[in-house]
């Protein structure tokens, strides 16, 4: 009973801990974020915005791999990364440093505030706050059942010999508590738990002093697992530099441990004020050693993993980072960056298809086909990342951008197919047959091309901004586009009763590609519907959007191969 009680502890102190770091993640993720990138002018201030960073978050393991992710990508120097980790360390020992005192009769209070604050809060930050409050509420509670369970079977015989057996040892201490640390990915659970421990008389000072060695280290190997990349070894450097900061002080510390606990305990008589006191003097006296040698741990580091060969796989995203699926707003931020980079591809292809199409270019015909395959590629690499975010809890405004991306993205990969399978295989049929537009004929398709290309950056800019004038005058842009198309055709039929012979050989190519165009342009003005819809705008556009849909060019069409616009 007395283990049952331990495990369910434990388990509400680590809940207390993820209430905590997600709620502080959802309400400031961006600004932490932020102040990360404005903190990199000296190691010192690196140093400050990581402890500043991991006191909010609880954990620095989330640091490490927020961290780590912008190593990885080349926006944090590895000096910076490894200062701001040291600082992270350090940041991990303020809230034990408060839990050491007897603040139990607080969390009443917290659970208090932080239900009124979830369930009343106005705004999302304040409901995030909430669950903040929530979350140190159950961490107090935990440490206040920790106590009570371990202070009866303090006199049993048996669980003293069991503790005195895992604690003989300072080797075997220092490794059960890196084990538990992994496990539970949380240094400052591990800290707590060795606290109740020593509070209970379970472990002696210097047993206590070995497993938070141990539970130092572990912390530092999560990130080497997590949030390293196999496929780039430079993305080791960070977590490997802080798991050899931990050895070397970890190695320093232990042969001393027995007299220096002894001295210790003179000075505070308190064996769980003792263990949070050391927790924070290892976590300072490696931050004072390390900070002025992260020069030298850089070129080592440098040396033993080098960067990676140039990326050759145009396919692979770029900016869909894993570790900022817990903070809804930056993996929306990441999503949007791909789409949009997705859609420099859709642009480049349709520009492309237009130019071999006008110069009888064979290769820019290969090259549309070959970026069509990256679209479809990237198109499932962000419907994957969006729904993997999704499974998680979003507000309303997040998962309505979540869909708009989703959205986005879908219409961009039906733009890329139609250009891949319609465009493009007519230009090839033009290059094959040796056809040559008309003079007239060929100005006026690229006049109508150059207006879809003009439409598509609009909507780019109001896929990022979501400005609803933009948005409507996109739309108006439909009417003014079926008004060019009605007219281009109407031209290119008087060329054909006049009997020019370019005309009579490029009639079925020339009526095609308006088709496609207009096509694409019905995409791309999809993009304006979520913008408008927000905005409390939509329904006045639908009835135009029918008519737009009802008005088409009175010329006979074959069906296209690529998927209609979806509704």
């Amino acid at each position: 009973m007395v283990l049952l009680d331990l495990m369910g502890g434990v388990a509400l102190l680590l809940w207390g801990l993820h209430m905590v770091h997600s709620g502080i993640l959802r309400a400031f993720g961006p600004d932490l974020r932020l102040l990360l990138s404005r903190a990199l002018r000296n190691r010192f201030s690196a140093l400050a915005a990581g402890l500043g960073l991991t006191a909010l978050l609880q954990s620095s393991t989330a640091t490490a791999l927020i961290t780590t992710s912008f190593a990885a990508e080349g926006l944090v120097g590895l000096i910076p990364a490894m200062a701001i980790m040291l600082g992270a360390n350090i940041g991990t020992t303020l809230i034990v440093q408060v839990l050491s005192f007897n603040v139990a009769a607080v969390a009443p209070i917290l659970f208090v505030l932080g239900l009124v604050a979830f369930r009343s809060g106005p705004r999302s930050r304040i409901k995030d706050l909430g669950r903040v409050s929530i979350g140190l509420g159950l961490m107090l509670l935990s440490l206040h059942i920790l106590i009570d369970t371990l202070a009866p079977a303090e006199e049993a015989p048996a669980m003293r010999v069991f503790m005195q057996a895992i604690t003989a040892d300072v080797t075997l201490c220092i490794i059960f508590g890196a084990a538990v640390t992994w496990i539970v990915h949380s240094s400052v659970a591990s800290v707590l738990l060795v606290m109740s421990l020593a509070y209970a008389h379970f472990i002696t000072a210097d047993a206590a002093m070995a497993l938070v060695l141990g539970a130092n280290l572990g912390s530092a190997v999560n990130p080497v697992f997590e949030g390293a990349r196999r496929d780039n070894p430079a993305s080791y450097r960070l977590p490997v530099g802080n798991l050899l900061n931990r050895i070397i002080g970890v190695t320093l510390i232990a042969p001393f441990l027995h007299p220096l606990a002894a001295q210790l305990q003179q000075w505070q008589p308190d064996l769980s004020k003792l263990t949070a006191q050391f927790h924070m003097a290892f976590n300072l006296g490696t931050a004072l050693v390390f900070i002025g040698l992260l020069g030298s741990i850089e070129k080592l580091l440098v040396r033993l993993f080098p960067d990676r060969p140039a990326e050759v796989d145009p396919a692979k995203p770029r900016y869909l980072d894993e570790t900022a699926l817990e903070t809804p707003s930056l993996a929306l931020a990441d999503a949007a960056r791909e789409a949009l980079r997705m859609g420099d591809l859709v642009e480049t292809m349709l520009r492309n298809v237009m130019t071999a199409m006008m110069t009888n270019d064979r290769g820019l015909v290969d090259q549309v086909s070959r970026a069509d395959n990256v679209v479809d590629r990237l198109d499932e690499a962000i419907k994957l990342y969006i729904t993997k975010l999704t499974r998680g809890s979003l507000d309303d405004r997040e998962g309505k951008r979540a869909m708009e991306i989703i959205s986005f993205a879908i219409n961009l990969e039906h733009i890329g197919d139609i250009i891949d399978k319609n465009l493009s295989e007519l230009a090839t049929k033009k290059i094959k047959r040796r056809f040559q537009f008309s003079a007239e004929g060929a100005d006026e398709l690229q006049a109508f091309h150059r207006q879809i290309m003009e439409a598509l950056r609009v909507a780019f800019g109001i896929f990022m901004s979501g400005d609803a004038q933009q948005a409507h005058q996109l739309l108006d842009q439909k009417a003014e586009l079926r008004n060019a198309e009605l007219g281009a055709t109407e031209r290119h039929l008087e060329r054909l009763r006049d009997g020019r012979s370019e005309t009579l050989e490029t009639t079925s190519l020339h009526l095609d590609v308006l088709r496609d165009l207009r096509r694409i342009h019905s995409h791309i003005c999809s993009v304006a519907y979520p913008v408008l819809d927000a905005a409390g705008e939509v329904a006045t556009r639908r009835g135009e959007a029918a008519d737009s849909v009802a008005t088409t060019v009175p010329v006979p069409l074959p069906p296209s191969p690529a998927r209609p616009l979806p509704r």
